[in-house]
């Protein structure tokens, strides 16, 4: 690869790591032909971009960017395919339902919400993390519970003063 080539690439994933909020650099090395095509079928469906890198253009774009990513570099060994999304837990998702199938992709890092996650004993915990409408659901459900429970007690005691005035226009 030429030079230029090579400054172009690495403009190209630096420009696009700027885009996403999120980031999982995986190892799909032994993945054959029609397995990573329903990989990137899968990663198409749930708004994530699949890239496969080389480790030394990925490490030179992100030495680009803002901020110290150098906490990847023990990571950036073998293949390298990254999944961008701007939803945190998406890839870590797609990453667990097709590991429980074929073992495959497999995490080496994350760059995910400001912090660094290596290794693929962090899979588990980046899951678990709440995407944004995840927790917008949680506040609003929070702020929604009292104002339900004022409702109903007056609901409720609307419904009992009216039979106690029922019951005593009878008598």
């Amino acid at each position: 690869m030429r030079k230029e080539d090579k400054s172009t690439v690495i403009e190209q994933i630096a420009s696009t790591v700027g885009k996403y909020a999120h980031f999982y650099l995986t190892d799909i090395a032994t993945l054959n032909a029609a397995k990573t095509s329903n990989l990137r079928r899968e990663c198409s469906k749930q708004e994530i971009k699949l890239l496969v890198v080389k480790n030394t253009l990925l490490k030179k774009a992100l030495d680009q960017l803002e901020g110290d990513y150098s906490a990847l570099n023990p990571a950036l060994k073998g293949n390298t395919a990254i999944m961008f999304s701007n939803d945190a837990n998406g890839p870590a998702k797609l990453i667990k339902t097709f590991a429980a199938k074929t073992d495959i992709p497999k995490l080496k890092a994350a760059y995910v919400q400001e912090g660094f996650y290596v290794g693929a004993e962090n899979l588990d915990l980046l899951v678990s993390i709440k995407s944004k409408n995840e927790l917008i659901g949680d506040v609003i459900a929070l702020l929604q519970s009292p104002a339900k429970n004022v409702i109903s007690a007056l609901q409720s005691g609307g419904q009992t003063i009216h039979g106690v005035l029922k019951t005593l226009a009878e008598r």
